[in-house]
């Protein structure tokens, strides 16, 4: 199993040093990256270098490779994620120790208490919209401390300490934790069912969203579009709600979306109507421009420039991010790991891929979500992509399940002729090759370590194609 938040555990007023356990992750290293800024002494552990931990290490980090009970050394309190297993020696010492032990999350809320907070929830979306809502404050010098989910692409981190008063944090509802957090302004991206492992059913999950939005101080900021995220609206008791989308009574409206190439908008606020540019492209970045927008007039910024400042917004890692490209095929790695993510990630890439093909390597996520949306994948994947190959399931928290492989997906395909199951790696890579043409994009998809097999897909291009990469 799994580690879970104990929202039973008292957190002492101060923490000194503290030990992150599977320190590299984007989210841990950008919290881990705030307690040193906050003057902590921080230590750590993860199964492999990377750049997030040298750079934490240029910070003063004191970070070790492997996990050993050692490594806790004299440190006062844990931090973990919850992709952490209840066996990992130092969740174990700790606890036999008496050390409290923390989810990230917990550890998060507890270094921005009592500030101005604004929290981004949704299935999908959040961390471009907080990456969003952050490039717009800072391109109007609000200059606000953040915890992103992914490193903003161009500020080159997922966590800074800002001197303004506002903190915007991606709250990530997955096993409940964004409930944890004294926000102030709530931004609902959608609530696309998901993570129904954790809460059971449907409707728990929309009560968590309706928890989360009636909590926030100020004020609600949530889709008019979504289906979910209407249902959730409905049920609110809160004073001030904000709705955004292409809905005709949205308060924030959004129309006239062109998404030939980086995506062009207009909004509807206040009787007036202001145009932009994005630097990114797809549909949804334009419905997640109106969502981010929403947030900074709601909070009383002037409309003009704070939409102008959000289109800078250059993306973040793993969200359509170019890797190479080898005699025209150019290989993307896109963190889509949700039906309606792929569907987004895919009509995005096909906006800007012109006469060339789409190639998806698709990397399902978690054994229970494989076997609840086996369909669903199938679906998307075969109206948006040209080809696709699919690996085999990325287990994460889940122990593995009799039967449910990446085969579930392929074999539901109403073509099989523009799908291959490859659970080898390298086999994958190889096929990929194979099939590629000059203009086609190879986008690797899902949420758990697709991204490592980039470097073969490139390597296999350059042997297949007889060149080396652009």
């Amino acid at each position: 199993m799994t580690i879970k938040p104990d929202t039973t555990i008292e957190i002492p007023d101060e923490l000194g040093a503290v030990h992150f356990v599977g320190i590299g992750g984007s989210g841990m290293s950008g919290i881990a990256r705030l307690f040193l800024s906050a003057g902590h002494r921080v230590t750590g552990s993860d199964v492999r270098e990377s750049s997030n931990i040298d750079a934490l290490r240029e910070l003063g980090a004191d970070i070790v490779i492997g996990h050993h009970a050692d490594n806790v050394g004299d440190a006062e309190a844990l931090v973990v994620t919850g992709a952490l297993w209840q066996d990992n020696p130092e969740y174990r010492l700790a606890l036999d120790n008496g050390l409290p032990v923390l989810h990230r999350s917990q550890a998060l809320a507890w270094l921005i208490r009592r500030q101005r907070l604004v929290a981004v929830a949704g299935a999908h979306g959040k961390t471009t919209s907080t990456g969003m809502i952050v490039t717009g404050l800072l391109g109007i010098d609000a200059d606000p401390s953040f915890v992103n989910g992914g490193v903003i692409e161009s500020l080159g981190v997922s966590a800074a300490r800002g001197s303004g008063e506002l903190f915007v944090v991606e709250a990530d509802e997955s096993d409940g934790s964004f409930l944890l957090y004294d926000t102030s302004v709530a931004l609902i991206t959608n609530v696309d069912p998901d993570h129904l492992d954790h809460y059971g059913s449907l409707e728990a999950f929309e009560d968590a969203f309706v928890t989360f939005a009636d909590n926030a101080s100020e004020f609600v900021v949530i889709s008019s579009d979504d289906v979910g995220a209407t249902r959730v609206a409905a049920r609110l008791t809160h004073e001030r709600v904000i709705t955004f989308g292409e809905a005709e009574d949205a308060t924030v409206r959004v129309h006239s979306i062109d998404t030939n190439g980086p995506v062009a908008l207009s909004v509807d606020v206040d009787g007036e109507t202001y145009s932009t540019r994005l630097r990114v492209p797809g549909r949804h970045n334009a419905i997640n421009a109106a969502g981010a927008f929403a947030v900074l007039v709601g909070l009383g910024f002037d409309a003009a420039p704070s939409l102008e400042a959000i289109s800078g917004f250059g993306g973040t890692e793993r969200r359509f991010e170019l890797h190479g490209v080898v005699d025209r095929v150019s290989v993307f790695d896109d963190y889509a790991h949700h039906p309606t993510e792929v569907a987004a990630a895919l009509s995005a890439a096909r906006t800007v891929v012109g006469e060339g093909r789409i190639i998806a390597v698709h990397q399902p996520h978690l054994y229970s979500r494989t076997r609840l949306f086996a369909q669903e994948f199938a679906d998307v994947l075969e109206e948006f992509a040209d080809e696709t190959v699919v690996l085999d399931v990325y287990g994460a928290r889940e122990d593995p399940e009799p039967g449910v492989t990446g085969a579930l997906v392929a074999e539901r395909f109403t073509d099989p002729s523009r799908v291959a199951f490859v659970a080898d790696w390298q086999e994958a890579a190889d096929h990929t090759a194979r099939i590629a043409r000059p203009g086609d994009y190879v986008i690797t998809l899902g949420c758990g370590d697709v991204y490592r097999i980039v470097p073969q897909l490139l390597g296999a291009l350059e042997v297949e194609r007889g060149v080396t990469r652009e």
